[in-house]
């Protein structure tokens, strides 16, 4: 079973987001702002994240900066900031990819496969 860290500071957002990961079979770990979800991937196995960018304390912006010194791990960023020089800018700082919201919940599982799927192949590649 993958892990999958959801961390947006809408507590509604990351339960709406569980019912449809868990419908998947994967573990939820849930963080409501960049430093939880720091801790929180220091202390698991985490195989994908799901980020907020407009989060208190530490940012969506600044916890994929911290997250891609140490890790390779699949990065959705979730935003509401729509505009291409956000995604754009999500995506140069180290997003695998970028979701706007309001977002289709089946879209959103189908980038999450699409992440695990490459992350699993690309980490057994050559083995």
């Amino acid at each position: 079973m993958y892990n999958i860290l959801v961390c947006d500071d809408d507590k509604e957002i990351v339960k709406a987001i569980e019912i449809y990961l868990v419908r998947e079979n994967y573990n939820v770990l849930k963080a409501y702002n960049g430093e939880e979800c720091l801790k929180i991937l220091n202390e698991n196995t985490i195989h994908l994240i799901i980020l907020d960018i407009m989060m208190p304390k530490k940012d969506g912006i600044e916890t994929i900066e911290e997250i891609r010194k140490s890790r390779a791990i699949p990065v959705i960023m979730l935003s509401a900031k729509s505009e291409d020089e956000d995604k754009i800018k999500g995506l140069n700082i180290g997003a695998d990819d970028y979701v706007t919201k309001p977002f289709n919940p089946l879209e959103l599982i189908a980038r999450v496969n699409s992440g695990i799927r490459r992350y699993t192949k690309l980490r057994n590649y050559g083995k």
